[in-house]
């Protein structure tokens, strides 16, 4: 029976097999075209997402790394407000959620009285039902439209919708003095007043009157929502509107 021979490969003297590497390094730079090649990878469209190939030397073999890229803001130039389309009843749920993950966000709430069952309930409502207003963020798109309960940050003309700083500070002006307000339908037309004294002093929005009772309303125009806030009609003054 012939003896079975084993072939040992000889190597020069001092050669030493390389080691292999412990982990993948991706390139965080990209070319601006699709599959345009980078220093040492390229760009590929992959099951409608967006990666990177990025080869990798290991002795005489190369590998190829499919890193996949998320596509954000590289950040927000400015702390702009925006706002959040959420599923019914659960702003308060979604709001808490952000807020713990580090995001500014603003749910304006009131007092309203409902009955359940056989007892009166007082509940904090939303001002604007299935919305919530955040402060900048984009970068961080994924995060948000992750959390429980969010649909869609609100676009207009294709961009991220910017909620005007002063339609913000005067919802948060009437909310922080715990006056009596309500969600009313949208208002854009009437006699645009100021009020000039009292707490509400400096807010500016739509008299509205019945009867014996004036309420200013004030509109966030970009989500045809508006208030509206109790005022005394002596309390408020005439503006004129360009």
């Amino acid at each position: 029976m012939p003896r079975s021979v084993i072939h040992v490969p000889s190597y020069p003297r001092g050669w030493q097999r390389p080691e292999r590497p412990s982990s993948f390094r991706i390139l965080p730079s990209l070319p601006e075209k699709v599959n345009e090649p980078a220093h040492r990878g390229t760009r590929e469209f992959h099951m409608g997402r967006l990666h990177e190939v990025t080869n990798i030397s290991w002795g005489s073999r190369t590998v190829e790394r499919l890193s996949e890229h998320l596509l954000t803001c590289a950040g927000d130039a400015s702390p702009a407000w925006h706002a959040l389309y959420t599923r019914y009843q659960h702003e308060k749920v979604t709001a808490r959620i952000l807020t713990d993950k580090g995001f500014e966000v603003f749910l304006p709430l009131y007092s309203a009285s409902h009955r359940w069952k056989d007892r009166m309930k007082q509940l904090s409502l939303p001002l604007f039902p299935c919305y919530i207003f955040l402060r900048g963020g984009l970068d961080r798109r994924l995060d948000i439209l992750s959390t429980p309960g969010a649909h869609s940050l609100v676009r207009s003309c294709g961009q991220f919708a910017v909620i005007p700083e002063q339609e913000i500070e005067a919802i948060r002006q009437v909310v922080g003095l715990c006056v009596s307000a309500e969600p009313h339908p949208f208002l854009n037309c009437g006699d645009h007043v100021r009020v000039k004294a009292g707490p509400l002093a400096g807010i500016e929005g739509i008299l509205s009157r019945k009867k014996d009772q004036f309420k200013l309303i004030l509109s966030v125009d970009l989500l045809h929502r508006s208030i509206a806030v109790e005022v005394d009609g002596a309390a408020v003054e005439p503006v004129n509107k360009r």
